[in-house]
């Protein structure tokens, strides 16, 4: 008796265990945390947002693996977790986005958006006949960016719980990369250290990464921009043997 209550809880998507816990949630984030890595860095020009492409074949197309995403003009996520989930949640953050500029003819700021995604992550965990989503979002941008700009950066977690971040790091490695960013993290970074950071702290969780497994983008005053592999090519070389190496900032 005691086993098939347990499995009934285990399988309930809106019930409480005895001690308080709803396992779908947590197999979610187990989800997430499976995924391949994703990272964010606020910086005193703008966000930055990179993450690993992992492939499962030698044939297959790093590029046709999309991991970051442009939301709005002054919006970007990075993503980890269940692809498809992920990718049902950036259509909802676009539309919501889009919405905002049609009813009131401006951009939708990073926390109002990040909340309002979160609202409907929440409801997942509430309602039968639905899961949580197996993703998590990292959504950077500039609010306010052509009259007061200020990068922020948040996370979505399957919880439906958002939080802000300085920086922060998703999936799988994310103890070693959340590690590097504690001790790299500055107020002072500019844009072009976030770049470098971000591709360390990749490094961190895998010494032998390859530019063509790496995608980054940097989100300003003047919108949402990719990075070229030749760049992230460029940081590699210098730190690829060493990520820790104290010459970070040149």
């Amino acid at each position: 008796m005691n086993r098939n209550d347990q499995q009934a809880y285990d399988r309930g998507t809106s019930l409480f265990s005895p001690d308080g816990r709803i396992y779908q949630v947590e197999y979610a984030r187990e989800a997430v945390k499976r995924g391949a890595p994703s990272l964010g860095i606020r910086t005193a020009e703008g966000v930055v947002i990179a993450a690993k492409r992992r492939t499962s074949s030698s044939l297959m197309e790093g590029e046709s693996i999309e991991k970051l995403h442009k939301l709005d003009d002054y919006l970007g996520a990075a993503s980890a977790g269940h692809v498809a989930d992920a990718r049902q949640l950036i259509d909802d953050a676009r539309q919501a986005a889009q919405r905002n500029r049609l009813r009131y003819g401006e951009p939708l700021g990073v926390e109002a958006l990040t909340k309002s995604l979160s609202d409907d992550i929440q409801e997942t965990t509430q309602y039968g006949g639905t899961r949580p989503f197996g993703a998590a979002l990292l959504i950077g941008g500039v609010d306010d960016a052509e009259t007061n700009p200020r990068p922020r950066l948040f996370q979505t977690d399957p919880s439906g719980a958002p939080q802000e971040w300085r920086a922060v790091a998703i999936g799988s490695g994310r103890d070693d990369i959340q590690a590097f960013l504690e001790d790299s993290w500055s107020s002072e970074l500019s844009l072009d250290d976030g770049v470098s950071i971000a591709v360390r702290a990749l490094l961190e969780a895998d010494e032998e990464l390859d530019a063509d497994s790496v995608t980054l983008a940097t989100i300003t005053t003047e919108g949402y921009r990719l990075v070229s592999t030749a760049e992230i090519d460029d940081v590699i070389a210098e730190y690829g043997s060493d990520p820790d190496d104290s010459g970070a900032e040149k």
